[in-house]
């Protein structure tokens, strides 16, 4: 993409001008926003379903979202400044995005499988949380080259329209992302063995990665960066040789912090409400919408066990001694076939697989035999017990202790890492008391939505329908956004409008009026996607500008990772659902009208912006 635009115009740029560009050399500088969204997508819609399904208790998922903000806030600033130094073959701002599109990619087809790989519940999460960290750091190194190269490339009379453009392409990429698993329902299982997302969501992971490869590469063919003396004329950089000016200063962020202009300050306000707002919404859609409008059922887990006096918590699998509980959930203690108790890792009847891994086989949702009390009459059929085929007429589950026999010894088993070689040990094995009486043992539960349930899965896929309409109003909304030659009226509407689809969710229990409260969210997302960073472009000059961006993304990730902090917290304070399928649960619906209060504050703090005109207002 050369910049050539004022000679064709004949007419010489002084110093420090940017030449006006068309509208596809606009549209090329973010494209790629397009597939790197996609990404972003899927992990802000899927990511807390994912946690939820491998067994996460909803009270700790806002600590979930704590790495990714975290990672944004290390990287980002980063990737800013070492990119105003980089000058190489493949330009400035591409080589990051390269690199962070390659591992986004790989991290994409690892993160949906945590719970697919044979894990207990608490490897599974924090092999979950690594992939997350890995996924959102590269997610963020190949979005900020986009932010970036509007600031190298664009005049301050067209940034207004750089950005909506970026904002449209990265609406577009989120309602792809967002409904890739709801479209994929119509031709893949919607549900899968409890502790394991269905193939809709692994499969749109996996699409998603492919289609951010294809965005990297068009980026790549269409984009040129300047070179350095190019670039120095244009940002107005009195040594043309940009590569020496850096050898002569090296870039101190902390002075760059003191220097900044105070619209950097006034605009990190309101970006403050505005992402924990949206935090809550990405950390808490999926289990709001499922109480709201699909009426998921709850279910009880274990939190620990007293026999005789003695407490019993969580602990892990170890070769072939019997788990009894994996982070809350509980596991099959065994079976009885014809009332002789044992304890295989597999069960199958006419081939059909009834307990897999020491857990019930879940259909839909519902286990094919019930936990609690569940028998199969095996008369004419087979049944096979670790393989083996067992003549038999009856088969029942043991998965309570109520159900447990007078006699039966429970094991508990933890893991832990060996010194040295890194291999597993047994570190601690205790059996249980014989339970000799129902009255000797006292089991604590915590309630849940039923993450394996139909209803929950087919809420996770409208969760992404919904916040795929939010996207395309957005999409919708940021056009009408450049038209405003207000700014702070555009930007302070848009949150009110965003603020009132938040709050209206706490009314409304359908499905399709729920579309209607998150398209009015859209409109808050599309005015914080544009407008923060043409205020803040329009003051800063083009020497440390990627310092700047990389340094106002700080204004994004801290809010959130506060918001993560409390918000666990703040779920406490509201009272539990008090009534239907989903009676006991945590009121994660209260979630987001915290957000709607969040964004109604960010709406009546844009008022204290004060624009800065021009690239002078800081070096």
């Amino acid at each position: 993409m050369e910049n050539n635009d004022a000679t064709r115009a004949g007419r010489h740029l002084a110093p420090g001008e940017k030449p006006d560009m068309g509208f596809w050399k606009l549209w090329n500088l973010s494209f790629g926003f397009f597939g790197v969204q996609i990404a972003y997508a899927l992990q802000s819609s899927q990511v807390s379903r994912i946690f939820s399904t491998i067994g996460a208790d909803p009270h700790d998922l806002s600590y979930f979202w704590i790495l990714p903000p975290l990672m944004g806030m290390i990287v980002q600033p980063i990737v800013g400044v070492s990119s105003d130094r980089t000058w190489n073959r493949f330009g400035r701002r591409l080589p990051y995005l390269i690199i962070g599109a390659l591992v986004a990619m790989i991290v994409m087809c690892f993160l949906p499988n945590a719970g697919s790989l044979g894990l207990s519940i608490g490897a599974a999460i924090v092999f979950g949380l690594v992939m997350l960290m890995f996924l959102d750091t590269s997610i963020n190194m190949a979005m900020q080259p986009f932010k970036m190269l509007v600031g190298d490339f664009v005049n301050e009379k067209q940034k207004g329209l750089a950005y909506s453009i970026q904002s449209f392409l990265c609406n577009a990429g989120s309602v792809v992302g967002y409904l890739a698993p709801f479209v994929l329902a119509w031709f893949l299982p919607t549900t899968a063995p409890e502790g394991e997302v269905p193939a809709t969501v692994t499969v749109a992971f996996y699409l998603g990665a492919a289609i951010l490869l294809l965005c990297v590469i068009y980026t790549m063919a269409k984009v040129k960066e300047m070179p350095p003396k190019e670039y120095a004329y244009y940002h107005g950089i009195v040594d043309s040789d940009a590569k020496s000016e850096e050898k002569k200063e090296k870039v101190n962020l902390l002075k760059l912090l003191a220097h900044a202009p105070k619209v950097f300050w006034t605009v990190g306000i309101v970006q403050f409400f505005c992402w924990a707002g949206f935090l809550y919404m990405w950390t808490y859609s999926t289990d709001a919408v499922a109480i709201q409008a699909f009426d998921a059922p709850s279910q009880k887990v274990v939190e620990s066990v007293s026999i005789d006096g003695k407490a019993y918590a969580d602990k892990y699998l170890f070769n072939d001694k019997v788990m009894v509980l994996d982070n809350g959930r509980f596991l099959m203690a065994g079976i009885c076939v014809d009332g002789e108790f044992t304890s295989p890792s597999t069960v199958v009847v006419d081939g059909d697989t009834i307990i897999s891994g020491g857990q019930p086989v879940y259909v839909d949702g519902v286990a094919k035999i019930e936990p609690h009390n569940g028998s199969l009459d095996l008369a004419g059929r087979t049944l096979a017990v670790e393989g083996r085929i067992v003549e038999a007429s009856r088969l029942e589950t043991v998965s309570q202790f109520s159900l447990i026999e007078p006699g039966t010894v429970l094991t508990l088993a933890h893991i832990a890492k060996a010194d040295g070689n890194g291999e597993y040990f047994l570190e601690d094995t205790s059996e249980l008391p014989a339970v000799s009486a129902a009255e000797s043992l006292d089991v604590n539960y915590k309630t849940v939505l039923n993450s394996a349930s139909s209803q929950y899965q087919a809420a996770g896929d409208w969760n992404g329908v919904l916040l795929a309409i939010q996207g395309g109003v957005a999409v919708l909304w940021a056009l009408l956004l450049a038209r405003f030659r207000n700014r702070k009226l555009g930007y302070s509407l848009s949150l009110l409008i965003g603020a009132a689809g938040f709050l209206s969710i706490c009314y409304i229990q359908n499905k399709y009026l729920l579309c209607v409260s998150y398209g009015l969210a859209g409109c808050g997302w599309a005015a914080m996607l544009a407008m923060p960073f043409t205020i803040l472009t329009n003051a800063l000059s083009g020497k440390n500008i990627g310092a700047y961006l990389g340094l106002f993304n700080c204004t994004i990730c801290l809010p959130q990772i506060i918001a993560a902090l409390v918000g666990g917290l703040i779920l406490n304070l509201f009272p539990i659902v008090s009534e239907g399928a989903s009676a006991g649960v945590a009121n994660t619906v209260m979630m987001l009208g915290t957000s709607g209060v969040l964004l109604l504050l960010g709406a009546l703090a844009v008022w204290v912006i004060k624009e800065t005109s021009g690239e002078h207002a800081a070096e």
